[in-house]
């Protein structure tokens, strides 16, 4: 399986010469649903899924995503299915069950939104924007490190908790490059302590796990 980071919060795994590309928001890159047979959308944040791209996508792709994405979606070509938590199904080739249901706490003044993460062929785990701790072991987490939600502290208790072998930054498209760095070290720093390869892919950016 190839892991490609295609910005702030959006990746793309390919496998067998099939591709599922997960949060493709308005922050990530242009090309990021180029030959996609899924796409997987944790919440309905802006920088999660960009609605307007979605209205010019093919209609073979298949979108697996949470019920308030799917009522934003009710006039896109690609086929748009509901999952919850405790939910498995396959999407393009990769096993992937559902865990979590609601988006961490932003503003007092915001409401809580769905939010469902994914784990795909029991090898990657995307939370979307939440600390959710799969009832199972957690080979690659991608963990989220910058957002109004979160805390440097509660990142670091997150990867302590999932203890991963491999963890890559998500969720850092927000960072100017002095924030990056802040990212990069504290990521060093855990990944020295667990023995674990942690760190923050550049855009563009592929690892192969498994």
């Amino acid at each position: 399986m190839r892991l490609t980071k295609y910005g702030h919060a959006c990746v793309r795994l390919e496998k067998d010469g099939k591709v599922v590309v997960i949060d493709p928001g308005t922050l990530s890159e242009a090309a990021a649903l180029d030959g996609a047979d899924a796409v997987l959308i944790t919440h309905q944040h802006f920088d999660h899924v960009d609605v307007e791209r979605l209205r010019s996508a093919s209609s073979e792709l298949e979108v697996w995503t949470c019920e308030g994405v799917a009522g934003e979606l009710t006039d896109v070509p690609p086929k748009v299915r509901v999952v919850r938590h405790g939910d498995d199904f396959t999407a393009a080739g990769f096993a992937v069950r559902v865990y979590g249901e609601w988006h961490a706490r932003n503003h007092p003044d915001m409401p809580i939104v769905q939010n469902v993460g994914f784990l795909l062929d029991d090898e990657v785990f995307y939370p979307g924007d939440a600390l959710t701790v799969p009832d199972v072991e957690v080979p690659t987490l991608l963990v989220p490190t910058n957002a109004p939600w979160l805390k440097g502290l509660e990142m670091v208790e997150y990867l302590r908790t999932v203890r991963p072998a491999r963890a890559y930054s998500t969720h850092d498209g927000l960072l100017n490059d002095a924030g990056l760095s802040l990212v990069d070290g504290w990521l060093k720093l855990e990944a020295d302590k667990q023995g674990a390869d942690m760190r923050r892919l550049a855009v563009g950016e592929s690892v192969t796990l498994g």
